[in-house]
């Protein structure tokens, strides 16, 4: 009986943390100087993917009380990531392009 106690609780473990893991990567592409949602609602702990699909550099950055962050300017291809782990409204921008603008949304 207690083998099977561990056993289960081994097996919710592994549960619980695969769909954590699972559920925590959104992606945003950044493409003709444009982000490629406009507007997007993510859970606290999840993460966010802004991959660069323009052939030149892009600086994403926000200067949100939600979220502040700047993941400096990286070129074509290359993918750089934020985790938001408090609720609210984050507006993210390009400091090279000022048209780019996009509104993610973070909820509990």
């Amino acid at each position: 009986m207690k083998k099977s106690f561990v056993r289960l609780l081994f097996s919710l473990y592994i549960v619980v943390f695969a769909a954590a893991a699972l559920a925590a990567n959104q992606a945003v592409g950044q493409k003709n100087k444009q982000f490629t949602v406009s507007n997007m609602q993510i859970k606290v702990g999840e993460t966010v993917d802004f991959r660069n699909d323009d052939p030149f550099f892009h600086n994403v950055f926000s200067l949100s009380l939600a979220s502040t962050f700047d993941l400096g300017s990286y070129p074509a291809g290359e993918s750089k990531s934020v985790t938001f782990d408090k609720p609210g409204t984050v507006e993210v921008m390009c400091a090279i392009h000022p048209t780019m603008f996009m509104t993610i949304e973070v909820v509990k």
